[in-house]
């Protein structure tokens, strides 16, 4: 692959993705690629590159960037987050008058299991009325598994204590299905953190877990930025262990004695 090609590749993933491929990175084109190459009789990374730049490109250009998002997810993943919404949920339910709804975004969802972890939370809670949870990803494939609810032996003993996997899922021959109740809880549709977010309305809480890794300070702080004019004034954001807003925006503070937990510095009420 000569590296002209490289960055035409790389630089689609980064304008679509906000993906930050750099030059050791190389490697993961010709694994992650092969089977789209076979699909499109592409022979060689450079015949990639040069497809992409001609006209008429959308479908290829679109399953390259799928092709080379990471879409790695567990449920109850790192566990303390949800300790901290089991806490925060009844509190923000009680701040609703009427019996409004609360709104929860998982974004970039990838195949559902960080949504339906919200949605047993939710559930345990007895707030299965109150709560809409909603799940976004780039990529349609991972969507559609996650509205299938479908998922392996392995996925699901990735934190999935067993006691909810009895109560919540079905076996389905060597799979399990999420049940029907806390299918009903959770949505999905295709996203892009780097699009408009305005269409999806406001959030009381947002998850974006392990997502601003892959991203260039620039990308991050557009992103917080999208991210705090969804959020509403009491709300929270859950980011993952590794990342932090600060240096990147001054729109959210942390809770005080939790990591990875931010609220907006309006009102940062939600600490304990």
């Amino acid at each position: 692959m000569s590296g002209a090609a490289f960055e035409t590749i790389a630089g689609l993933v980064r304008t679509r993705a906000g993906i930050v491929l750099g030059a050791d990175k190389a490697y993961m084109l010709d694994t992650r690629l092969g089977g789209l190459m076979r699909e499109h009789g592409l022979e060689s990374l450079d015949a990639v590159a040069a497809k992409l730049r001609a006209p008429a490109s959308e479908r290829l250009a679109a399953a390259v960037t799928e092709a080379l998002t990471t879409n790695e997810s567990f449920f109850f993943r790192d566990g303390k987050p949800f300790d901290h919404l089991r806490r925060i949920l009844p509190k923000l339910a009680v701040a609703r008058s009427g019996g409004q709804r609360l709104r929860v975004l998982s974004a970039a969802c990838s195949t559902g299991q960080e949504a339906y972890s919200i949605a047993m939370v939710v559930e345990g809670l007895g707030l299965a009325g109150r709560v809409e949870v909603l799940g976004t990803d780039l990529s349609t494939d991972v969507v559609r598994r996650a509205r299938e609810g479908l998922y392996s032996q392995f996925e699901v003993q990735r934190g999935l204590p067993v006691q909810m996997l009895v109560k919540h899922f079905r076996q389905e021959g060597a799979q399990w299905r999420v049940s029907p109740a806390i299918r009903a809880l959770a949505r999905f549709e295709t996203g892009n953190l780097l699009a408009d977010l305005r269409s999806l309305g406001t959030f009381d809480v947002i998850f974006c877990r392990n997502v601003l890794i892959y991203f260039d300070a620039p990308t991050k702080t557009r992103v917080l930025s999208a991210l705090a004019g969804r959020l509403a004034p009491d709300g929270v954001l859950y980011l993952g262990g590794a990342e932090t807003v600060l240096g990147l925006t001054d729109r959210f503070a942390t809770v005080e004695g939790e990591r990875g937990v931010y609220a907006p510095v309006v009102r940062n009420l939600l600490a304990g």
